[in-house]
């Protein structure tokens, strides 16, 4: 269940139709009159929402270094798909870093929500989780080998420049000088 929305959100209008429902993408198309008053079919994406997570345990950031069927190891930070209808972000949140890492953390803090294409309904949710409280064994799916690290913040942030690191949140890595400084980031307000 969405609960947060940008302000800029764009999404799919309520009178479109569903052309193709993919695996993950669903094609949606409407008419729509456009500024030269001819009426075109105009098409948008959807897929489900993807949650991130910051996680600071010990004055260090948890970084994982992943590998999927049919592609190169890559660095990301814990997170996944918002694909439980009944969960809203932060449970969606929660339960990926708990299935990636085993990790479970006490404080949350929502800090940015983004849609990177216009064209796609599909948000993601950066989450700040502090308040380490307990390791259990992760519960990775059939498609994922996981290592999780515990780096600084300097060293996350030079991941997160390297070739081989995905959907890393840079802007607001290079925004904080320290740990604490991230820590300090306000909780986002929509």
């Amino acid at each position: 269940m969405r609960t947060v929305l940008p302000q800029q959100a764009v999404l799919v209008p309520s009178k479109a139709r569903l052309a193709f429902e993919g695996v993950i993408f669903s094609t949606y198309q409407w008419r729509q009159r456009a500024f030269d008053g001819t009426e075109q079919v105009f098409e948008m994406l959807k897929r489900p929402d993807t949650v991130q997570v910051l996680a600071v345990r010990d004055e260090s950031i948890v970084v994982l270094h992943e590998r999927q069927p049919g592609g190169p190891p890559y660095y990301s930070i814990p997170g996944g798909r918002h694909d439980l209808e009944h969960e809203t972000e932060l449970d969606a949140a929660r339960r990926e870093l708990r299935e990636e890492t085993g990790m479970v953390f006490s404080d949350w803090k929502l800090l940015v929500v983004t849609q990177p294409h216009a064209k796609i309904e599909h948000f993601v949710y950066l989450f700040l989780a502090t308040g380490f409280e307990s390791l259990m064994p992760p519960s990775l799916d059939g498609g994922e080998r996981i290592q999780v690290q515990l780096v600084g913040l300097d060293s996350l942030k030079e991941i997160a420049l390297r070739p081989d690191a995905r959907a890393m949140p840079t802007g607001i890595l290079h925004q904080a000088d320290t740990i604490d400084t991230l820590l300090r980031f306000p909780a986002y307000r929509p």
